[in-house]
């Protein structure tokens, strides 16, 4: 008897419990789009806009850690920085960080205690 209870509503539990994977489904994406991909497309485009609008002198930081001004921006999409007096370096602008660099800045405005 029990057998044919769990059973016997098989068929339309089935079909009730199909739009309920499709909801569950839906919700997993969303949430994924939410907190994955959105934030990171945010941030790439944040730090598209970042490298766009450097400027001569402007102090920056590269993703390897080398601290430098901005000397001259070329038109190739590279950057010739000044990394200590009399010493460039040419570099990709997609080597700059965004984090270091701001980071940098703020401390740079942060009165010393």
């Amino acid at each position: 008897m029990l057998n044919v209870l769990l059973m016997g509503g098989g068929a339309a539990g089935a079909q009730g419990g199909g739009g309920f994977q499709f909801i569950f489904i839906g919700g997993m994406i969303l949430v994924m789009w939410l907190f994955m991909i959105r934030p990171q497309t945010k941030k790439a485009k944040m730090q598209k806009d970042f490298i766009s609008n450097l400027r001569e002198g402007d102090k920056i930081v590269t993703i390897a850690g080398i601290h430098g001004t901005v000397k001259k921006i070329n038109e190739d999409g590279t950057l010739k920085i000044e990394v200590s007096a009399g010493t460039y370096l040419t570099i990709e602008r997609s080597a700059i960080s965004m984090e270091y660099t701001t980071a940098q800045q703020k401390a740079a405005t942060t009165p010393a205690k």
